[in-house]
Parts: structure tokens; sequence; C-alpha cells
């Protein structure tokens, strides 16, 4: 029986197995942010536990730092602490921070990859569901809990039992204005955010083959809102390209040893998976979604479902939503484009590319957040910057921001925001904030017009 991408970099990590029970699993690269290690921290602190590998980890400061004038002192008290505790933790322990006003600082999954800190054929954790995102990479990365936390700090490994393994194959040619946003959320209203639970998914097809290294970690990051564990995709020669020449990648012979190794990264044409999925490209459309789970999406051209559920109706009063409704003209307040889902470079040049001469509507208070200093450089550099100044648009400093509201960027109660982030759940962006998830396409359309519009028309 031949073996998945996933269980061949699984099963070269597994350290040591407990009969008939969990594995113990060693974890190459350990990311941590300041809203999930404090706790952790002082646990080893009480304990007197030192940090196992302090060289295998890299912090960031990124959940709750403002937006706006980053080099004045953090007005908000908790957020303050959070970060302080982040920057004595990471001195006592001799741990790599790229904290507020680092040129490397950003969202732990914006700067890791850019960075070259992930690669593949990596076991990647951290305290922080999306994750999945550096699957993109053929890496096994995951989210964990603060008591996780705490074990990888303490061992450099984690107790887990296996997961089982899942595919989700999409072959065709995409329809113009559907990006890899789109194709992700198209998934998950399709089999719902239960689907992959107890799962590790491997994205494959030629669809997923062709999308570019920011688009792959795109699909990679939301595959935790099907309920999986996480999201793999074989490296390949645009993984390869992609990895070549960042600043922690493998350098010279090394790399090339390296990419011997990770071509070998695949499954092989033998090997079964616990359960299969497979779709057309041609059936995929502009996505939005109109309730408060991921899974509640339907392409831009449809209308809300007539579903007799006491949830599904729990879910339209919140978003003050009808059955039988479309999105189409509904007029939009708020637009965010960032998060660790949609907020890299390609993610701006396609909002750019959208917005070029035209405005903003006069209604719309349009966000733009970069997902690292890197990717904030890059729009200046490629004259992207001037294009959204232009056109009415607010370009922010790096952060989680509107995607979880932690920091000021909040939106306000009982207003909708089209945002590129990855959940949509009540009070996500906000007390009483209405979430309409959607690529960075849509929501440069959005932000232009006022108003959701059917992008295909534009497009033909």
């Amino acid at each position: 029986m031949g073996k998945t991408l996933f269980d061949k970099v699984w099963d070269a990590h597994v350290v040591d197995t407990i009969k008939n029970g969990p594995q113990v699993l060693y974890i190459d690269k350990h990311l941590i942010h300041e809203v999930t290690s404090p706790q952790a921290f002082n646990e080893l602190k009480e304990r007197n536990i030192p940090i196992a590998r302090p060289d295998k980890i890299i912090a960031t400061a990124d959940h709750n730092t403002p937006t706006v004038n980053q080099h004045l002192p953090v007005r908000d008290e908790l957020s303050r602490n959070q970060l302080e505790q982040l920057t004595n933790n990471c001195k006592e322990n001799n741990i790599e921070l790229y904290g507020l006003g680092h040129k490397y600082n950003g969202i732990v999954h914006v700067m890791a990859p850019e960075l070259g800190i992930t690669q593949p054929g990596m076991t990647m954790v951290c305290g922080d569901s999306h994750t999945s995102t550096h699957g993109a990479f053929g890496a096994i990365a995951f989210g964990i809990g603060t008591s996780q936390v705490a074990q990888v700090f303490a061992s450099q490994c984690l107790l887990l039992q296996k997961p089982k393994s899942l595919r989700v194959t999409v072959n065709g040619t995409l329809k113009k204005g559907v990006l890899p946003k789109d194709v992700i959320l198209y998934i998950i209203a399709q089999l719902g955010t239960n689907s992959g639970t107890g799962y590790f998914c491997e994205y494959a097809g030629n669809v997923f083959e062709e999308m570019s290294m920011e688009g792959r970690m795109t699909v990679c990051n939301m595959s935790i809102e099907m309920g999986a564990r996480g999201g793999m995709i074989a490296p390949d020669e645009t993984t390869f390209e992609y990895v070549k020449g960042r600043k922690f990648a493998p350098k010279g012979e090394l790399f090339e040893k390296k990419v011997a190794h990770w071509k070998t990264l695949k499954t092989d044409a033998n090997a079964k998976f616990d359960k299969e999925y497979s779709f057309n490209a041609e059936d995929i459309e502009p996505m939005v979604t109109y309730g408060t789970n991921p899974g509640m999406g339907i392409k831009i051209t449809e209308t809300i479902p007539e579903e007799n559920d006491v949830s599904f109706e729990k879910s339209l009063t919140y978003m003050n939503f009808k059955k039988g409704e479309s999105l189409v003209n509904k007029k939009i307040n708020y637009v965010f484009i960032g998060s660790c889902t949609n907020s890299r470079i390609e993610d701006f040049r396609v909002a750019a590319s959208y917005v070029k001469g035209k405005q903003k509507a006069k209604n719309v208070n349009a966000w733009l957040v970069p997902g690292s200093q890197l990717v904030a450089k890059q729009i200046q550099e490629e004259g992207l910057q001037t294009i959204f100044e232009k056109a009415g648009f607010e370009l922010r400093e790096p952060g989680c921001s509107a995607c979880l509201a932690m920091n000021d960027d909040k939106i306000p109660e009982g207003e909708y925001c089209v945002s590129t982030s990855n959940r949509n759940f009540e009070g996500r962006q906000g007390q009483g904030a209405r979430t309409i998830l959607a690529s960075p396409l849509i929501a440069a359309a959005t932000a232009v017009e006022g108003r959701i519009i059917d992008i295909t028309k534009n497009l033909n």
C-alpha cells in the first residue's frame, strides 16, 4: 500500500508510539504570538522547566497590535501588557522576536512563509487555528491550544492521535473572476463546516497545481473552516521557486539537496484515503457568505436558500437577511481587505488592478491592512499605494486587524462588512457586526460601488 503526502511527513516525525494509543510527534517549527503564549511561558516558569529548543521558535506580534501609529505606545492596556510580556518572555528565553516596528513584523502566517521559515516536509504548530496556512508548502501545520504550546516549549514534541486522511480534488478551468478564496468558499459551502472533522485534508487536481503559492495559502488557511485539522498541497516547482532565496531558506548545495527530498513528498498512486471528494472547476463562481459560519456561502448569482432549521433562522435573523434574497445590490458601508487569508501582495495586486482609475463610494470605509511589513513595502514599491490612495482607500499598518477585532479596528454594530478574512461568526468583527466573506476582487468592487455587485457581469 502506498503512502499519502500526509503519511510521509507524519511518519518521518514520529518519535515514539504509545501501545494502542497516541504518538509522540517531533515539531520542526513553533510559531508564537502575544495572545496564546503568556500562559504557557508562565506554566514552564512555575514548574522550573527550561524551553527545550528556543532556536526552533519564532515569535511575532500580530493579533491585537494597532494598525495606525504603531510607533506610538499602545493605548489599550491589555494589548500593551500582552506585547510587553511577549517581549520579556522572548528576551528571557533567547527566542527570535519580530515585534512592532521590526522590518519582519507581521501576521504569523504571512511573515513565516515570506521569510522562508516555512518549508516543505516540516511539522509546524502555533497557538492559532489558521496555522493550516503553511500546509500550502507540503508541511503538516496545525493550530494548538495553550497547554500544547507549553508541551512544545518543554519537549519540542506533541502527544497526538494521528488524524484520518481526506482528499479534495478540483480539476478543470476556473471562470474569469474566480479566485482561490472562491474555490475554498465553494468547497466549504458544498461539504459543510464539519466535513473535515478528524481529518487532515490534501488538495489535489490541476486547479491547485496551477495556483500561485499565495493562492494555495488562502485555500489551506481555510481548511480549519470545514473542520479539518489542517490542509496540504504537494510541493512542486512553484513551491521550490517561492522558497528559493528567502532569508531563512537553505542556500546553494543544501537547497538542491532539500529540493531532491521535497520532490518525493507527493501521494503515491496506490495510496488510499479515508474519504474523497471531487469537484469541477467550471461549477465554481465568485462566492459570498450570507450567514454566521463559512459554510453558509452562495455564488454571487444565487439567492439565499430556503431552509427550515432553527440555527439557520437564527443566523439569518442576526444578519438581517431573508430566505430567497439576493445579496446583489445590498448596500455596504465597510470593506476590509486583510487577514492571514488574504493580505499577501497578490491580494493587493488583484484589488489595485480593479480599483485603478476608479473612486471609492462615499458611503464606504475601506480598510486595507497588509499582512506584514514586507508586504507593506511591496505595496509602496509597486505603486499600489498611490492607486489605493487616489481611489480613497485607507492603507493601514500590518496586523490581524478587523479579522477578529482584538484591536481598535471594529465594525460598528448592525453594519455589514465585506471582508477577505476567514470567519463570519456572530461578533467576530465587533459586537453586532455582520460579516460577508468574499475574495479581494469582490471586496474591491464593493468598495467602489458601495454595494455588492455581480462581478461576473463586469468581467465579461
